[in-house]
């Protein structure tokens, strides 16, 4: 698979991620099990957000240094941006998915965080893999863009038909499966996945809870990742914006936990950017939309439903 990426790039790229992955698995355990309030969670997005930014420059100035072409360079760093606009977009929904799951099983605030952090160690493995074979089928099959292109389309309507309806998680197949599988416990044992009961090592409903956010977050991948490759047939673009954009999906669900009522309409608007991208990449042979021209259409739909939820949504008091 071609990119235009260097490779002391992805060098680069690992190391930030395994010393991402350092900071929340070593550092932030030290904090223990406690409830992420509103200020912790939305300093962590900043951070998160700037060491993206940063990246994205440095990943400019690479493609400067490396081809000595400036146009060139523009447009991948709108390629990034774009794919990384997209992906945090769609977390949205995956993590009012989450809120829904913590909030089925009564996990305690406090056990959250390590739920959330197992799960993106989990994302980033399988992210990884479908990205690298859906750019391998993607350069090796060139009609698999219409495929794509009209499963993100359908999808977009199939959100939008069931937005604002509240799922029922009791009918979720893989909650039905996972216990047929394994015997799990009445109630929870801290943060530990398995407890002794009657003499028997069984799951703890927190274990339920870690496979079920996994196959969620799968799930979810399967709409984002084509459409980061509506934008661009890059590998290195499409993995790089979607694990920069997966770190932070921690800090970002407990910000956006506490003032999930204000987005309500949300979902609309991320049906409408799904349906947007599906039809590009369907007419991606008859019409060249600028990257430049999709990154405005992406983050004008998430104002202007943003706005409207915030208007039309009570106030929710800061804690």
């Amino acid at each position: 698979m071609h990119t235009i990426a260097p490779l002391w790039l992805w060098g680069f790229f690992v190391a930030t991620v395994l010393v991402a992955l350092f900071i929340d698995f070593v550092v932030l355990k030290k904090q223990g099990a406690h409830e992420v309030g509103v200020r912790e969670a939305l300093r962590w997005s900043v951070v998160w957000v700037a060491v993206s930014f940063a990246f994205n420059a440095l990943f400019w100035w690479a493609v400067k240094d490396t081809t000595g072409d400036v146009a060139l360079a523009n447009t991948k760093a709108l390629e990034f941006l774009t794919g990384y606009l997209i992906e945090k977009s769609l977390a949205v929904d995956n993590i009012f998915v989450f809120l829904m799951i913590f909030t089925y099983f009564a996990v305690p605030a406090a056990y959250q965080k390590r739920v959330l952090m197992i799960g993106i160690i989990g994302a980033i493995v399988l992210r990884t893999l479908m990205i690298l074979a859906g750019g391998w089928l993607l350069q090796q099959f060139h009609w698999i863009l219409y495929v794509f292109g009209a499963f993100l389309l359908l999808t977009g309507v199939k959100m939008w038909w069931a937005a604002g309806k509240e799922p029922d998680l009791e009918d979720n197949p893989a909650l039905k499966l996972l216990r047929r599988l394994m015997p799990v416990s009445k109630s929870f044992d801290g943060e530990q996945f398995f407890t002794v009961e009657n003499g028997k090592r069984i799951a703890t409903p927190l274990l339920m809870v870690v496979c079920l956010v996994g196959v969620t977050d799968v799930i979810f991948a399967v709409d984002s990742i084509p459409a980061i490759f509506a934008i661009t047939l890059d590998p290195f673009i499409v993995l790089t914006s979607n694990v920069f954009a997966i770190l932070g999906l921690r800090a970002m669900y407990f910000l956006l936990a506490a003032v999930a009522a204000k987005f309500h309409l949300l979902s609309y608007g991320l049906a409408v950017i799904l349906a947007f991208i599906g039809t590009k990449m369907m007419l991606i042979d008859l019409v060249k939309i600028p990257v430049v021209a999709s990154l405005g259409v992406v983050v004008g739909i998430l104002a202007v439903t943003m706005v409207l939820s915030v208007r039309t949504a009570p106030k929710l008091p800061m804690r």
